[in-house]
């Protein structure tokens, strides 16, 4: 019997009520797959199709990525999955799942979760949690962490590949949809990019950042379950769309948070992932690897555009397409990198005007910042949430954490992003070697030093929870009286609310950054 008739009837199987002990099924279709929702459980079945980058035309075929998924994806969400099911013919000729009989089809058995707790549902209605992004940063970097490296993939070639393939698909199916030179011009700025970062990419392969992945990391496939953002449905079958350098698998989140308006978001995953794996050297490849998601979500829009028969969502589509090339093309023109430095006294707002500034700093997805209290955690080899004793205050170590600072910056501002270098700045020494940083790679230096009334720090500190300073109001009232008030940095009125110091410092930053530029 022809398997499409085969899953005909196996589609109508999963879709009646009865299969599940009378639950309503609720269907999800894509171009790949289909999945029943019934009850507490779901149940995808692999579609009887051949794509170019996929095949499941054959029952074996099924069965073997019904199988290949459950593996891939029980390493991210092992709660989630369950098993592989047959649909078995009986003797009678009925279907039932599992139990004796031939297979006629095979599906996974998930659990079901609420639909609304998906992150791009969650940002479709305005509400997903900003605090969410660095528990999913560190999700994102514990799994890569664990990911089996494949060298055989990524590098120069891999990207070769995808870019190859953008341009194919801007051709073959972007016509009447995207600019025939805007995509031509992209592609050209791509090769480009390709071409000065070739060094970088093979040296990442070599050294093991080409990993099995997940490959098709954006919000859609990340969902709140059980409290914590969980992975799901990663590549399973096509090891080229799925073994990629792992800053290349985070670069599709990072375009689908920008492309969504949610900067504060990209720029908040980006930098506890940093912060998780400490992979600076990947910075200098984020621009073409986050233009290249940008493309492919242009070309396989551009596509699907094609295919619906009604005028209004065709035109939606194509308006969609036409915002992931312009983005696409923005995303090679960054604007030039700053090493900005922000001080003041604990208490003073620093971090937050950090977090509210680094957005908008330079290329997508703005500034890393550099925390001076993260780096003294680390270099007394301390968990960020663990108070350090008088030991790890000594002047010697301050020293080394001030050093620290001045050397990340010069190598982050080196692979053309920007810097915001979180400390408090006090010394005039430590003033000065973070500018001499920014001067030795040649890059715009801009600084600002945060003012608040000693009450107003000391309230700030003692409000603190789950936070990474162990500065308290004793530390705040010895900061105070030594210090001598007399840092040359442009001054930003702290004393207010958390929003109006954000504007106050980025007017100020703003302004001094147009005058060294000018």
């Amino acid at each position: 019997m022809n398997e499409r008739t085969d899953q005909a009837d196996v589609v109508r199987f999963l879709s009646d009520p009865g299969s599940h002990g009378g639950a309503a099924v609720e269907r999800i279709d894509t171009h790949a797959s289909i999945v029943f929702l019934a009850g507490t459980q779901a149940f995808k079945l692999k579609r009887a199709v051949k794509y170019d980058y996929l095949d499941f035309s054959t029952l074996e075929l099924r069965k073997r990525f019904c199988e290949a998924e459950m593996r891939v994806n029980s390493r991210m969400a092992p709660a989630l999955y369950r098993r592989v099911v047959p649909v078995v013919r009986s003797s009678t000729g009925a279907l039932a799942l599992d139990g004796e009989g031939a297979p006629v089809d095979w599906v996974i058995e998930m659990n079901r979760f609420d639909q609304d707790a998906l992150f791009d549902r969650m940002a479709a209605r305005g509400c997903l949690d900003l605090a969410l992004m660095a528990p999913l940063a560190e999700e994102i970097a514990s799994f890569h962490d664990a990911c089996e490296p494949r060298p055989e993939f990524g590098g120069e070639a891999g990207m070769a590949r995808v870019i190859q393939g953008n341009a194919a698909g801007f051709r073959d199916f972007g016509g009447g949809t995207l600019d025939d030179a805007a995509s031509e011009s992209l592609t050209r700025a791509a090769v480009e990019s390709l071409r000065s970062g070739s060094r970088l990419l093979e040296s990442r392969r070599k050294a093991g950042f080409v990993r099995e992945c997940h490959g098709d990391l954006h919000l859609g496939n990340i969902v709140l379950f059980a409290g914590r953002p969980t992975l799901f449905d990663a590549i399973e079958f096509n090891d080229d769309i799925a073994c990629v350098d792992v800053m290349y698998d985070l670069a599709f989140l990072l375009m689908d948070l920008w492309h969504r308006g949610l900067p504060r978001h990209a720029n908040a995953i980006l930098n506890s992932y940093l912060a998780e794996t400490q992979d600076l050297d990947g910075l200098a490849a984020l621009p073409l690897f986050l233009s290249c998601r940008a493309a492919i979500r242009a070309k396989t829009t551009a596509t699907a555009a094609r295919l619906q028969q009604e005028p209004a969502l065709q035109g939606r589509m194509q308006v969609r397409a036409r915002e992931y090339l312009d983005l696409a093309i923005r995303l090679l023109r960054p604007p030039p990198p700053a090493i900005v430095a922000i001080g003041g006294l604990s208490g003073s707002g620093k971090s937050t005007v950090a977090r509210a500034l680094a957005p908008s700093l330079g290329a997508a997805p703005g500034a890393v910042i550099l925390r001076s209290d993260e780096i003294r955690k680390r270099l007394c080899h301390t968990a960020p949430l663990t108070k350090l004793d008088r030991a790890g205050y000594t002047p010697e170590v301050s020293a080394r954490v001030y050093e620290a600072l001045a050397a990340g910056a010069s190598v982050i501002g080196a692979t053309g992003h920007s810097v915001i270098v979180d400390a408090v700045f006090a010394r005039a020494e430590d003033r000065a070697a973070i500018e001499r940083a920014a001067r030795s790679c040649g890059l715009p230096f801009a600084a600002l030093w945060l003012d608040a009334p000693e009450r107003t720090l000391i309230e700030r500190v003692t409000q603190r929870a789950s936070d990474v300073s162990d500065a308290d109001a004793d530390v705040v009232r010895m900061q105070y009286a030594q210090w001598s008030g007399d840092a040359p940095w442009l001054r930003v009125d702290a004393g207010a609310d958390e929003a109006t110091v954000a504007a106050r410092a980025h007017r100020r930053l703003r302004s001094q950054l147009i005058e060294r530029a000018a």
